[in-house]
Parts: C-alpha cells; structure tokens; sequence
C-alpha cells in the first residue's frame, strides 16, 4: 500500500501508537493519533511523537467526518477490535492493521516469527542471540517491548527481524507472512479479550496464515491444539518435542536435547549445560534451535548461543538466596498455564506469591500442581479472593491476603521463612 500522502488513524496512544505514528510520517503519511481518552496531555504525547511531528492529535469521540476521510486506520495491540468504534471504521471500508502489518509491510529482510501462550519471550530473546551469532543485521522486536514500528524503516534485504507476536497483535495483520514462524503452544488466556476459546486458537494460527510450503512453521508435538494444527496449515511444519525422538525436528531424549534431520543427528547440548530451570525451558530452547534449524543456521552456532543464554528478566529469573533461601521472580507468569511450569522448575519447599488483575481464568490445576512442594501461598490484587477460594475447594488451607504491593510482599514473606 502507498503511504504518501494517505489519511492514517493511529488508535491508541501507547508506545505502539507512538512508534507506528513516527513511521507513519516518515513515510509521508497524514497521521491522526486517536485516543478515547480525553483526558490524556496533549502536550505529552506531542513531545513524544517529536519536535518535527506534524500529526494531529484527537482524544475522546471520533466523528463519523473524520472517519470517512481515512485511507487506513493502524490499531495499537491494547485496543480491541470488537468495540463500536473499530466496526464502524470498518463499516467505511477502510483497512484495519496492527503494527505489526504496518511494520511488515514497510520493512525488508526475513521475519522469524513466535506466538504461543507461554514462553514466547524467552523463545524470542533466544533465537536472537542466535541470530546475533551468526548474521551482521538483526533486530529482536515486538511485544518483547521493542516496537516493530521503531525498526522497521532502517531493516534491509539482509536483515533478520525476530519477533514476539500477541494474539492482540495477529488479530489484524493481512499480507503479514513470516519465512519461519511458531506457535510454541496454546492454552487459555485473555478470554476476557477473545471472550472463547476457539477465537483465541483462531488468532494464534493467524501466525502461519499467510505461509506457504516455501516458509516453515516450528510447533509443539505435545501440544494438542498445535499439533492439531501441524495437519492443516500450508506451511512446511517442524516439531519439538520434550517427550518423544522425532525423525524430524528437535528433541529431548535423557538429558539431551537433539536436532534431527532427514537420518542425521546432532547433538546440540545437555539440559545440565543450560542456565534455564524446567522443562518448560528446555521446550523453549527447542523450539528457538529448530527455528534457527529451519533457517539453516549451523548447529554450532545454535549450541554456543544456547549454551550462553541466560534467560530474561521476570521469568523464574535467579535473584538471590538468602539465609539459605533462593529467590526467584517470575512476575511474568501471567496466566495458570505459566503458574504451573514455574512450580515444577522449583526443587525446593517453596512459598509463594501470586495474584493480579482477573483475565476469566480458573486457578484449580494450578493448585493441584503445588503436590506438596507449596508450604504457603500469599495472595495480592483483584484476583486474590478467587485464588484463594479456588486453593480451599483443592484442600489448600494454608494461605495469606494482603494488600500490600509485591515489594514488600517479598520482604513480609521473609517473616514466614
């Protein structure tokens, strides 16, 4: 599509906003940055779109005049696409992109592509160290907290971006088509955004729409609903898995996690040479070696940079041990799926924190994971009283409320160990 010159609505005034407005108007469009927000500083997001903006801004309702005036309209990830507003610009036929889409469709090189309800950040951070190892122009972006709008105007035909995808973020691409791409798993979240289940699969698959037989999807054989999937999408599929020797993809297999390849079979390392806890994490290292596999990275690059590897902030991230105790943070474990991977990387009795805002889930398989490796669960946020009802319907009496934020959360919970 031709940028220049075209009327371009920015909805949502966030760093995705922010970062597809600029690349918006680098591309000479006519950018509107839309908030429904009125009362959100216009002075503030002007200083942050940049002295040389011309883009106007508009906060709260959106007339049907300024509607009927767009070319295309580039909707932020936190913005849903069921409200009134986003049908009726789709009612004008205008066309509704993610960033992502805007991205895509202004940047050069090849997409490496992840989604999936857990692990996609490590995956990402990952594979672009892999990346780092072995090409000169690599960009690691998206919902990672890099915008994919930031970059996308300086990539070339060399370029290898490596990019963390949300379901938010696949709801609305179009041509979007990745060289490799996966979907590391599936399991409920944000039912409170894609109200059922079967819309929050849809958006994942999303992923691969556009791939063909030319391009490759990395999924998990142990996944039902990605497996399910490796049946029907047009792309060439590769597998991982922890539980099984596959003929084809990468495996875990007593320790050692193996890339296999029409009849060969090499070695990448052993689970003991990583600094990543759990199976959930060997899974991730997997699936980020079979993607640098798919794109014909050599082993020996794919094994120095795993080897290296030593995580990312926030996910059942080492932050010290005291008085015998370790502690991890793991605060990006936002859904129960998350939950129950981090209890079963933990080896020691472990007392543990949790909570937040309510995303529809329910909390019993969560509970029931604890299998006796849980002394104490502290409970904070809007969710704490359903936790903890979920925890005594599961027999798991041993749990505290507060109100405290999670800082000194972490210091009360000293008192109890």
């Amino acid at each position: 599509m031709q940028l220049e010159k075209k009327k371009v609505l920015v909805f949502g005034s966030g760093i995705s906003g922010i970062g597809a407005g600029k690349l918006l108007e680098r591309k000479g469009a006519d950018v509107i940055l839309y908030d429904g927000n009125k009362s959100l500083n216009r002075k503030a997001l002007k200083e942050k779109l940049g002295e040389e903006s011309n883009a106007e801004i508009l906060l709260g309702e959106l007339q049907d005049s300024v509607i009927e005036s767009l070319g295309l309209c580039v909707i932020s990830p936190g913005v849903p696409v069921d409200l009134p507003i986003v049908s009726r610009i789709k009612e004008k036929n205008i066309p509704v992109w993610s960033e992502i889409e805007l991205a895509y469709e202004v940047g050069n090189g090849d997409v490496l592509a992840i989604t999936g309800t857990n692990g996609k950040t490590t995956t990402t951070a990952l594979l672009g160290e892999i990346m780092k190892l072995w090409k000169d122009s690599v960009y690691v972006v998206g919902n990672i907290g890099i915008p994919y709008t930031s970059i996308a105007a300086d990539t070339t035909d060399d370029s290898v971006v490596v990019a963390e995808i949300s379901s938010f973020q696949l709801e609305t691409i179009d041509a979007f088509r990745p060289k490799v791409s996966a979907i590391l798993n599936i399991t409920p979240d944000h039912l409170d955004r894609h109200h059922t289940m079967a819309a929050y699969i849809e958006a994942k698959e999303a992923v691969a729409r556009n791939q063909t037989s030319e391009d490759i999807c990395v999924l998990n054989y142990e996944d039902a609903e990605t497996r399910r999937f490796g049946e029907k999408t047009k792309a060439s599929v590769l597998y991982f898995s922890s539980r099984r020797k596959l003929n084809k993809g990468v495996y875990l297999e007593d320790g050692m996690i193996v890339y296999a390849d029409e009849g060969v079979y090499e070695k990448i390392c052993h689970t003991d040479e990583l600094r990543l806890l759990g199976v959930h994490n060997y899974e991730n290292v997997m699936a980020a070696a079979a993607m640098a596999a798919a794109y014909h990275t050599p082993v020996e690059i794919i094994r120095e940079a795993v080897k290296q590897f030593g995580g990312v902030e926030h996910r059942i991230e080492y932050v010290c041990e005291k008085n015998g105790v370790a502690y991890y943070n793991d605060s990006k474990g936002t859904n129960p799926d998350a939950a129950i991977k981090a209890i079963c990387a933990m080896k020691r009795p472990t007392y543990l924190i949790g909570g937040g805002y309510d995303k529809d889930a329910s909390y019993e398989e969560w509970i029931r994971s604890f299998d006796g490796k849980v002394r104490k669960l502290v409970l904070l946020g809007a969710t704490k009283e359903k936790i903890a009802s979920a925890a005594r319907s599961c027999g798991f009496e041993d749990v505290v409320l507060t109100e405290i934020g999670r800082a000194s959360c972490r210091e009360r919970v000293c008192q109890y160990v």
